[in-house]
């Protein structure tokens, strides 16, 4: 099967030597996301911000993909502060619709840029 970058200038461009995303088959790659805004490429203040910014960043890959957040059959999350998981598992409950991807929620000493939410998926479209 050959692969298929996926990039949109709706979400920031790539701060390293990875793609937004890799297609193969059905199945959709997307890298990590944090809270940077796809225009001024700065991380958005505070978490509640970071976290919509997180989440609008893969909604827009996802598109880009020709999908949704609804095809994201896996979803992990990075915090540097676990304690505020449940600001994620709120925002969770606007951009998402039951049933649920699978998830994992990990806690990390640092992320790039210092943000406090990353979160990167795998979707496969037309499941």
């Amino acid at each position: 099967m050959s692969r298929t970058i996926i990039s949109t200038s709706d979400a920031p461009a790539a701060i390293g030597p990875y793609s937004q995303a890799v297609r193969v088959g059905d199945t959709v790659y997307l890298s990590g996301q944090i809270g940077l805004d796809p225009v001024s490429m700065n991380v958005v203040d505070g978490i509640d911000a970071q976290i919509v910014r997180v989440f609008d960043n893969l909604k827009a890959v996802a598109e880009a993909a020709g999908g949704s957040l609804a095809d994201i059959v896996k979803l992990n999350v990075y915090l540097t502060d676990l304690a505020n998981f449940v600001k994620v598992n709120e925002a969770m409950k606007s951009y998402f619709s039951e049933p649920f991807p699978a998830r994992a929620a990990v806690g990390v000493a640092a992320l790039p840029r210092n943000a406090l939410v990353e979160a990167d998926a795998v979707l496969v479209l037309g499941a």
